[in-house]
C-alpha cells in the first residue's frame, strides 16, 4: 500500500517535472501538460489573412487610410495586433485589386482616386458589355440566374434594415450581382476583362453616391425582373439605365459638377477617337 502510494506521487512529480510547471505544493494539470501564457508574438496570429484583407480593404474604401498614402506594414499590426506576415499577405491582395501599389524603396501607397475622365471610360467600358450581358442571361433559360439574383437581393435588402453603415455591405452586394449576371455570360475573355477594372471597388471609393443603398437595390429589381421574365430587350434596356444613372451619381464627387463634363457615349456611337488624316 505504502509502496502504491509513493509510486504515485513519483510518477505525478515526474509527469509535472517533464511539463515544466511543477513546484512543491503544486496540483498536476488535468492535461499534464505546461500551461504558459502566450508570448507577444505568439497573441499576435488571432486574425487571418482574409479578416486582415477585409478591414484594410474597409479602412481604404472609406478613405480612412487617404489616397495616395503610404501604409505602414508595422503600424498596421499593432492596430490590429497581428504579426506583420498577415498584413503583407493582405496588402499583396489589395495590390491586385489595385487599390494598393509597391514601389521600390517606399513600401506600398494607396493609389490615387479615378478622376472624372477615369470614371466616364470605366462606365463607357461598362455600358459596352453589361447591357449585352444582361441581355444573354435573359435569353439563356437553362443557365438563367434570376434565382441567384433574387437570393442575393434579398440578402441585401436585410442588409439595409439591419445596420446603420451598409457601406461595405453595397460595395459586396454590388460586385456580387454584377458578376452573377457576367458569370451567366459563359465567356471568360469578357468576364476576365470585366473583373480586372475592379470597377466596384473605385467607384465607391469616390463617394457614397447611396449610403443607405435603396436606389441601387430599385435599380437592381428592375434588371432582376427582366432577367427572371426571359425579357432580352427589357433586361438590356434596365441595365443600361442603371448604370447611366450610377455615373451621374458618382460624378457628383466631383467639384465641376454634372452639368461641366460631357455625357456618357453610348455603345452605338463610336468609342475611340480617330485623329484627323495628317496632310502632305
Amino acid at each position: 500500500m505504502i509502496y502504491s502510494t509513493l509510486q504515485e506521487v513519483l510518477l505525478k512529480r515526474l509527469k509535472m517535472s517533464i511539463a515544466g510547471s511543477w513546484r512543491e505544493g503544486d496540483d498536476l494539470p488535468e492535461d499534464g501538460r505546461k500551461h504558459v501564457a502566450e508570448s507577444p508574438e505568439q497573441s499576435k496570429t488571432r486574425l487571418s489573412t482574409g479578416e486582415v484583407y477585409e478591414q484594410l480593404r474597409a479602412q481604404i474604401l472609406e478613405n480612412r487610410i487617404p489616397p495616395g498614402s503610404r501604409v505602414n506594414i508595422e503600424a498596421v499590426s499593432r492596430q490590429l495586433g497581428v504579426s506583420p506576415t498577415p498584413v503583407r499577405e493582405a496588402l499583396h491582395r489589395l495590390q491586385g485589386d489595385n487599390l494598393v501599389v509597391a514601389t521600390s524603396g517606399r513600401g506600398y501607397s494607396t493609389t490615387a482616386l479615378l478622376n472624372l475622365a477615369e470614371l466616364r471610360d470605366l462606365f463607357e467600358f461598362r455600358l459596352l458589355i453589361e447591357p449585352w450581358a444582361a441581355r444573354s442571361a435573359a435569353v439563356d433559360r437553362l443557365e438563367n440566374p434570376a434565382r441567384r439574383l433574387e437570393k442575393e437581393l434579398a440578402q441585401f435588402e436585410q442588409a439595409t434594415a439591419s445596420e446603420a453603415d451598409i457601406r461595405g455591405d453595397l460595395v459586396t452586394h454590388d460586385t456580387r450581382f454584377h458578376d452573377l449576371i457576367m458569370s451567366a455570360t459563359r465567356n471568360d475573355v469578357v468576364r476576365n476583362a470585366y473583373s480586372q477594372t475592379h470597377c466596384h471597388l473605385h467607384i465607391f471609393r469616390l463617394y457614397p453616391a447611396d449610403i443607405g443603398g435603396a436606389i441601387t437595390l430599385e435599380e437592381h429589381r428592375q434588371v432582376w425582373q427582366a432577367i427572371r421574365d426571359c425579357d432580352p430587350a427589357g433586361a438590356e434596356k434596365a441595365m443600361r439605365q442603371h448604370l447611366s444613372l450610377a455615373y451621374m451619381r458618382f460624378t457628383q464627387a466631383f467639384e465641376e459638377g454634372v452639368l461641366d463634363h460631357p455625357p456618357l457615349r453610348s455603345a452605338e456611337s463610336p468609342l475611340t477617337h480617330v485623329p484627323p488624316m495628317a496632310e502632305n
